[in-house]
C-alpha cells in the first residue's frame, strides 16, 4: 500500500481570524491554498452545511510531501462543539515552541520537551521542542476509539495500513502507509466515541483505480460508506473522485484520487492574499453584532 498517502486532517473553524494567526504565526505553516465556495459540498467536506464556506489549507510545505491541516470555515457559524474523538496533532518543531513563547501562545509542558497548545476551537496540538528528523514535522494524528482491536482490523486488515508499534497496556497503536509519512495512532477510550459537531475528516490518496475496489471492499465488508464514489469541483482547477468512509468508530476518512489530487493540490503562490481578502472582505461579524444577535453554533 505504499501507493497510499496521508494527505490531511479537515478542522471546523469559526474564527479565521484567530485561527490564520495560530497556524501562520504560532506553528510557523504556509497558506498554500486557499477557496471559496457558494454552496455545501457534495461530499460534505465542511460538515453538514449547505450555504457558503472557505477551504484553506495550511502546512509546513506542499501538499505532495506533507501532512498539512484543512480549515473549513462556514459563514455564519461561530463555533463547534467539541467531542472526545480528535486528541491531537503531534509535530516536531523548535520553532513552534519559540513562536508561542514569543507570541504568548499558552503552553502546558507536558512530558520532557512535549508541549501541549490549543488552536483557536479548543483542537489539540503536541509541540516537541527539537527539529524534525524529516523534511516534513508533523508526526502523528491521533484519534480516539472504543475498541483497539476491532480499530486495527479495519485500519490495517481492511485498509491496508502497517502497524508501527502496538502497545497492548496502553490501548495505543501506531499505523502509516509508509515510513516517512505522517502517521495515525489510536488512542483506546473508556465509554463511547463522542465526535459532537466539531468532527473532522482525515484524507488520504491512492491511485483513482483502487477508489471503485476499495467501495467494493467496504460494501462486502459491510462497513458504513458516507459518500459514495463522486466528482468534486473546484472552479478553475482539477475535479477529484473521492469515496467517504466511516471506521467502526465513526470517524470520517476521504480517500481521493492520487492523480488528480495532485493536480489539484498545487500551492497557489495566491493563496495567502486569497484568504486575507476573503477575511477582509467577510462582513459577518459585523452584521451579527449590529443585530444584537450571536453567530450559530455547529
Amino acid at each position: 500500500m505504499v501507493t497510499r498517502r496521508a494527505l490531511h486532517f479537515v478542522f471546523k473553524v469559526g474564527n479565521r481570524f484567530q485561527t490564520a494567526h495560530f497556524y501562520r504565526d504560532v506553528l510557523g505553516m504556509k497558506i498554500l491554498r486557499h477557496e471559496e465556495f457558494e454552496e455545501g459540498c457534495k461530499a460534505a467536506c465542511n460538515g453538514p452545511y449547505d450555504g457558503k464556506w472557505s477551504k484553506t489549507m495550511v502546512g509546513f510545505g506542499p501538499e505532495d510531501d506533507h501532512f498539512v491541516a484543512e480549515l473549513t470555515y462556514n459563514y455564519g457559524i461561530g463555533d463547534y462543539k467539541l467531542g472526545n474523538d480528535f486528541m491531537g496533532i503531534t509535530l516536531a518543531s523548535s520553532q513552534a515552541v519559540s513562536n508561542a513563547r514569543k507570541l504568548e501562545w499558552p503552553l502546558n509542558e507536558v512530558a520532557e520537551g512535549v508541549f501541549e497548545t490549543e488552536a483557536p476551537g479548543g483542537y489539540k496540538f503536541y509541540l516537541q521542542n527539537r527539529s524534525p528528523l524529516q523534511s516534513d514535522p508533523v508526526l502523528k494524528v491521533t484519534l480516539a476509539v472504543s475498541d483497539l482491536q476491532k480499530s486495527l482490523n479495519y485500519w490495517s486488515n481492511l485498509l491496508g495500513m502497517k502497524i508501527y508499534e502496538k502497545d497492548e497496556e496502553k490501548q495505543r497503536a501506531l499505523l502509516g502507509y509508509a515510513d516517512n509519512q505522517c502517521k495515525l495512532e489510536l488512542q483506546g477510550i473508556k465509554g463511547a466515541v463522542d465526535h459532537a459537531s466539531a468532527f473532522g475528516r482525515i484524507a488520504f490518496s491512492c491511485p483513482k483505480k483502487e477508489l471503485p475496489d476499495l467501495e467494493d471492499l467496504m460494501k462486502r465488508e459491510n462497513q458504513k460508506i458516507l459518500t459514495p464514489l463522486v466528482s468534486l469541483d473546484t472552479p478553475g482547477k482539477a475535479t477529484v473522485q473521492v469515496v467517504i468512509l466511516a471506521d467502526p468508530d465513526g470517524h470520517e476518512i476521504c480517500f481521493v484520487g492520487d492523480e488528480a489530487f495532485r493536480e489539484l493540490s498545487k500551492m497557489d503562490p495566491k493563496g495567502r492574499k486569497l484568504l486575507d481578502d476573503a477575511m477582509a472582505a467577510d462582513k459577518s461579524d459585523e452584521w451579527f453584532a449590529k443585530q444584537n444577535k450571536l453567530k450559530a453554533s455547529g
